[in-house]
């Protein structure tokens, strides 16, 4: 199970960051995409300059939960363009994104509570 968990994390991470860095760099499909939507050439910057620091908070174990939710709700604004736009396929996929950002975020707190509770578990031994 953590080999699966490591797998969809580096892919997060990937998608998040190049998803980013795409409109960071103002690619003409996301321009004319985006910008059918009102989203101007500062807007976009803006917007994948969230998903790409989101997406290296989710590599960061420390940062990983506050990233995942950066990244899920950037991803659910795209999700809605998608909808708006007829691309019901797509969105489906990027909702399945969502979900998968979801269960990194539960299982990296999870982790962040046991270690919690196995230091407190140490310090009232002492």
């Amino acid at each position: 199970m953590e080999v699966l968990f490591k797998v969809v994390l580096v892919f997060l991470v990937f998608l998040a960051v190049s998803s980013g860095i795409t409109k960071i760099m103002l690619m003409q499909q996301d321009v004319e995409f985006f910008g059918a939507y009102g989203f101007t050439n500062f807007l976009l910057i803006l917007y994948g300059a969230t998903q790409l620091i989101g997406g290296i908070l989710i590599a960061i174990p420390k940062t990983r939960v506050i990233g995942a939710l950066i990244v899920a709700i950037t991803f659910l604004v795209s999700a809605i363009v998608l909808i708006m736009a007829g691309n019901i396929p797509v969105a489906i996929v990027t909702i399945i994104m969502i979900l998968l950002l979801g269960l990194i975020a539960k299982q990296s707190q999870k982790k962040r509570r046991s270690v919690f509770s196995e230091e407190q578990s140490e310090v009232d031994h002492t």
